[in-house]
């Protein structure tokens, strides 16, 4: 197998104040597509981190979201993993601080959290059968019309969304316990305009990071969407030869798991990479200044941040049972590919 090029890593995206532009294709390289900085950081109006491309291709795949055994299949099973990684840190962070009895059922109840690249509503619905105020948004209109069929027909959902007609949105009321479910099609960038910063208590971005043109201005967008105290969870894939080769070359070329065109090798980001951008990131106490809060990551050690700021961890497909497997604390080499993350906002 070749060495995918990294001549231009990713992390320069996100070490350093800057929208990005792409670079000419190489044909030596397996990047493909390389990223520069220009010396301005992009504004929350006129400019968008939505790639137009990505869009269309997970648009033309949308009727297949919910089925389990098609091209999201493997995500079907990764969601009960990235479900158990965001109970086990909110519960964990709860109990740290009160000495209130939660249990794991009741941690996300009356919680307002955004599910950013929603696509056909997986993490959504998950997140407010735990009794989670939750919106789930997305660039594609397809996304969120099969998101928004698929909830209204669960009578234990209360579903609101544009996407279905006003006598169907609330054809269920909901049930005790249960969140409230609303689709937007939007950007995170749209989103934040309207609705202000510090506005939800806990942001996901799912396997979306991935897709996106501009790494740092998204992650400022949804860092921007977390209250004081808030949480910011999401799941992404590790940049070197080892991730090309199972999610590039093993999973779209060989074996055919997913649409070939997927993903973008130049695109995937490490976690060291998103550890440095928190640990750089303050969130602003006001729209005029951008430095006056805390770093959101104060204390790392051997490239590990304290667990109580953040906490990377490896999610490994465990082939012979069809299952994904949350890997445990400091085994570092399971983040070489699929892994997850979460890092708090401080209270200030």
């Amino acid at each position: 197998m070749m060495r995918p090029s990294s001549s231009r890593p990713l992390r320069h995206a996100l070490a350093q104040p800057s929208a990005l532009r792409p670079l000419p294709r190489t044909s030596r390289s397996l990047h493909s597509t390389c990223y520069r900085l220009n010396g301005h950081r992009a504004s929350l109006e006129g400019s968008s981190t939505v790639n137009a491309d990505e869009i269309a291709h997970f648009s033309r795949l949308s009727s297949l979201w919910w089925d389990e055994t098609g091209e999201f299949g493997m995500l079907h099973k990764m969601n009960p993993v990235r479900m158990q990684f965001i109970k086990e840190k909110l519960l964990e962070i709860r109990r740290e601080e009160t000495d209130d009895d939660v249990e794991e059922g009741t941690v996300l109840r009356g919680l307002d959290v955004l599910d950013v690249g929603c696509g056909g509503g997986l993490l959504s619905e998950s997140l407010a059968r735990m009794g989670a105020t939750t919106l789930g948004i997305d660039a594609s209109e397809s996304n969120i019309a099969i998101a928004s069929l698929h909830a209204s027909a669960d009578p234990s959902l209360d579903i609101t969304s544009a996407a279905l007609s006003a006598s169907s949105s609330h054809l269920y009321p909901g049930v005790k316990g249960k969140g409230r479910l609303v689709y937007e099609n939007t950007s995170v960038e749209n989103l934040l305009a309207r609705r202000g910063p510090a506005s939800f208590d806990v942001v996901c971005f799912m396997e979306v990071l991935e897709h996106v043109d501009n790494p740092r201005a998204f992650l400022d967008s949804c860092a921007q969407l977390v209250k004081p105290g808030g949480h910011l969870f999401l799941s992404t894939i590790a940049r070197n030869p080892l991730s090309y080769f199972l999610t590039i070359f093993t999973a779209e070329k060989l074996l055919r798991f997913v649409e070939p065109g997927t993903h973008t090798y130049s695109k995937y980001v490490n976690p060291s990479e998103i550890i440095s951008y928190f640990q750089t990131y303050r969130s602003p106490l006001s729209t005029a200044v951008r430095s006056a809060g805390t770093p959101w990551i104060g204390r790392v050690a051997n490239g590990v941040p304290a667990r109580v700021e953040a906490e990377t961890r490896g999610i490994i497909y465990v082939p012979w049972n069809g299952e994904w497997r949350l890997s445990p604390r400091g085994e570092g080499w399971s983040e070489w590919c699929n892994y997850l993350f979460w890092v708090r906002r401080p209270k200030e």
